[in-house]
């Protein structure tokens, strides 16, 4: 019989012996002679990996090296290894072999999609404005932007080659970003969140596991996270936390705070664990101007699509409510509402219109004009700090590295920027430029002149003006010494 062929039946055998039994338990009989083959080498030359693997569930099932990283012939990631044909990446279609529902629960999520920034206008920073082609490997002759190899990929996820002799090739491999596209078709990496080869829970339920890549100036979850008295009563009370646990139920097995994957995935007594991230989520705040969540999945063709966000909004209710009563979640919610239409309708819309309008005065490269990093930076950072900050209760996050950044650049830099562009091109000879300028200037007068903005111009509403000044002197009565 034909080597492959034999290696096919016999991983066929291990496929099928595991599936089978995963569902009665996630145990093997015994372990396979493979795996022990496996075992008896790397506890010589790997120890650490062999000892995290020992304290894994993965041991106790008798699931070793084999069941995991097993291959056949034929496979883009295949090589021989000690007279067994195996792949060195473990995706996310080799874990749905026991797996299948997290795994599907996963596809199903923005998580799988990450990798798709490769073509965001993120990544023309990282590839062209940040980097040049001069990261050159075996399957990426034409080079890559180590900047992006380095930074973007590595949690988002790269687009993983193959080098002829069967291993990755190293623009993008050591990677577990989120969205890696594996050379098997499927996207996404487990040990993203769930670290070979423990692959522990307990591991995966800290905020630092979160926080490899949720954290930095443009999405800073972890750092708001520890901000807020969510993250403050974790950390006074992490030995009462019981990470450990099998069921971890929010209610049942700990109450003393709320991790990330206490909100977002795990399992509550009304709901059980998920493995899609967005569906507790009633708020996409990444984009300019923050949407519901379904349009959003909609884009991608994920089936949340089909999820309205209020579901998903009743899903988070249904965890804050371990903690809290309705009128403060209730309450909450509406200061988060708030906050977002604040941001959107003061400036995030507005901001937009007049970039567009903009636009025909502008060089045609992206990110050769000042302006486009400025209204990028307005936008893409300071304004999801405050939709970020304001949904994690993180005060200082929502304004201080929020909306007060978001005000002082749209009124120092980008204002200003508007109208020298307006100056500029009012009487260009260029009809087309004029035009644009005119209506440029129209519009920024309009949006200057209205009552989110007027301020700035000294035409406050005279009784908005003497209200305030009231409430003002009002309050240092009562409060000044």
């Amino acid at each position: 019989m034909k080597t492959w062929m034999k290696q096919g039946l016999t991983l066929f055998a291990v496929w099928l012996a595991a599936t089978t039994l995963a569902r009665a338990g996630f145990t093997l009989t015994e372990m396979s002679p493979q795996s022990k083959a496996c075992v008896e080498c790397h506890k010589k030359e790997s120890p650490a990996l062999y000892q995290q693997w020992g304290a894994s569930k993965h041991y106790r099932g008798n699931v070793g090296c084999f069941e995991c990283h097993s291959a056949v012939t034929n496979e883009v990631d295949a090589y021989e290894h000690y007279g067994q044909i195996i792949s060195t990446i473990v995706t996310p279609k080799d874990c749905g072999r026991c797996h299948e529902h997290e795994v599907g629960e996963f596809n199903s999520s923005h998580h799988a999609k990450a990798g798709r920034i490769l073509g965001s206008l993120d990544n023309v920073l990282a590839e062209i404005v940040e980097g040049n082609r001069g990261f050159k490997t075996p399957s990426f002759p034409h080079g890559n932007s180590a900047a992006a190899v380095n930074g973007c990929w590595q949690c988002h996820g790269g687009e993983v080659k193959m080098m002829p002799n069967g291993k990755p090739d190293p623009a993008n491999w050591p990677n577990t970003g989120i969205g890696r596209i594996n050379p098997d078709g499927s996207e996404g990496s487990c040990t993203a969140c769930h670290s070979r080869h423990e692959f522990s829970a307990a591991q995966a339920r800290t905020p630092d596991t979160c926080g490899k890549c949720h954290m930095g100036p443009d999405h800073p979850q972890i750092e708001i996270y520890n901000e807020s008295k969510h993250g403050i009563a974790f950390r006074a009370n992490v030995d009462k936390m019981n990470l450990g646990n099998s069921k971890w139920v929010v209610g049942e097995d700990y109450s003393a705070a709320p991790t990330c994957a206490t909100c977002h995935m795990s399992a509550t007594k009304k709901q059980p664990v998920t493995h899609d991230v967005g569906m507790r989520i009633s708020w996409n705040n990444r984009p300019e101007i923050s949407v519901r969540p379904e349009l959003a999945d909609a884009k991608l063709g994920l089936p949340g699509k089909d999820v309205p966000w209020q579901t998903r909004r009743t899903n988070m209710v249904d965890v804050c409510l371990n903690c809290h009563n309705q009128h403060f979640v209730d309450s909450f919610y509406l200061q988060y509402d708030g906050l977002i239409e604040l941001y959107q309708d003061k400036f995030a819309k507005p901001g937009l219109a007049l970039y567009q309008a903009a636009k025909p005065l502008l060089s045609p490269v992206q990110f050769s004009n000042p302006i486009d990093f400025t209204w990028y930076e307005i936008w893409h950072h300071e304004g999801r700090r405050a939709r970020h900050g304001v949904s994690m209760m993180g005060p200082d996050y929502t304004h201080w590295h929020g909306t007060y950044e978001v005000a002082k650049h749209f009124y120092s830099k980008y204002v200003p920027e508007l109208q020298e562009l307006v100056d500029h091109n009012r009487d260009s000879k260029d009809p087309e430029k004029k035009a644009a300028a005119e209506k440029l200037s129209k519009l920024l007068d309009e949006t200057l002149n209205s009552s989110n903005h007027n301020w700035y111009l000294n035409k406050m509403d005279p009784a908005e003006k003497l209200k305030r000044d009231e409430e003002r002197k009002d309050f240092q009565k009562r409060y000044s010494k």
